[in-house]
């Protein structure tokens, strides 16, 4: 928006950079083109100000389709003015003098008569077409067409208007019909994502058999592997305890011939032995046999010595020196009797 300063009896306008302002005075064109600045008397002059920058315009309308079905119709155009000059003296876009609003019938009337230009051309075509075709190409053909019909015209030509560019963004029936016509595209994806959830658990089924099976082959495997570890340990058991009662049967048959040879070796160390302290014996009984009653009797008494204790102290009296005297004597008589005799 342009800036207007009041001063006494005159005023001083300020523009933009997007609008082209157009001074009148008296009928004749004073001022003209874009961000100008300049005096001017509120009695005598006439200010005209038009947006140069590109301008959006939103399009929503209802149409008829060959079929009679209603639709709507979501588009939007882009349009620009060319001429200013022209446009300021075609539509109202005056500038107040006093604060420098610019109308806005202008802006309105600019809206009608490009919404009502596509309308007209759309509701044309999407007369001819059918609710399903206009489903499927209406969106390609309306833009198609708007693009054609708009720049070329000649209203908007003659009025200094150029159109930029059409957007056709939807082409919709009622929510009913289209609720009923998305149905079976509805019905089909949800077709195919329960065909997807079956494959998907059919699939994990199937890798869960797997699964199963490989771990009940391991399991075999395992059994397997373990029958024949528990048959290899029994055999190596028996395998042990025949080594074992082997060596055992060795060791006894050992045992008993040395035994046996320990005896019989000690039962002819005694029969030795024994032969020996009996051949002793019988040479000591000889040499008995030869000797006298005197050496036997000696013999006796010196073994019989040996067992009696020892005697610190003796006393000789004459009673045992005269009975001493006569065993001596005695028997030295029966030993010499018994010389004589023999």
């Amino acid at each position: 928006m342009a800036t207007v300063r009041t001063y006494p009896w005159v005023r001083h306008f300020l523009g933009t950079p997007t609008g082209h302002v157009v001074h009148l005075r008296r009928g004749r064109v004073a001022h003209e083109g874009v961000g100008q600045a300049f005096w001017f008397r509120p009695t005598t002059s006439v200010l005209s100000e038009v947006p140069v920058d590109d301008q959006e315009l939103p399009v929503f309308f209802h149409a008829a389709t060959a079929d009679h079905q209603d639709v709507t119709v979501q588009a939007g155009v882009t349009y620009r003015y060319v001429d200013p000059v022209v446009v300021s003296q075609r539509l109202d876009f005056a500038v107040d003098p006093h604060d420098g609003s610019t109308s806005a019938t202008g802006r309105d009337q600019v809206t009608t008569i490009v919404g009502r230009l596509a309308q007209s051309h759309a509701t044309d075509l999407l007369a001819t077409m059918t609710l399903a075709e206009s489903m499927t190409a209406g969106i390609a053909r309306v833009r198609a067409l708007l693009v054609e019909a708009l720049p070329a015209d000649p209203r908007l030509a003659a009025t200094g208007i150029a159109v930029l560019g059409v957007q056709v963004l939807a082409v919709r029936p009622e929510k009913d019909v289209e609720r009923a016509l998305q149905t079976p595209a509805r019905e089909h994806v949800q077709a195919e994502a329960d065909r997807a959830t079956y494959e998907r658990r059919a699939l994990a089924v199937e890798r869960e058999r797997t699964i199963a099976e490989n771990e009940l082959a391991s399991e075999i495997e395992l059994a397997t592997r373990r029958e024949r570890l528990v048959e290899q340990q029994g055999a190596n058991a028996r395998r042990e305890a025949e080594e074992k009662a082997a060596a055992a049967l060795v060791d006894t048959r050992s045992s008993v011939e040395r035994s046996r040879l320990t005896s019989e070796a000690k039962a002819a160390q005694v029969r030795e032995i024994g032969a020996a302290e009996a051949a002793a014996e019988q040479a000591r009984m000889e040499v008995y046999a030869r000797a006298g009653q005197e050496t036997l009797r000696a013999l006796a008494l010196r073994d019989a010595a040996r067992s009696l204790p020892s005697v610190q102290n003796l006393t000789v009296t004459p009673d045992l020196v005269s009975g001493v005297l006569g065993t001596l004597v005695g028997g030295a008589t029966g030993a010499a009797s018994a010389r004589t005799e023999r």
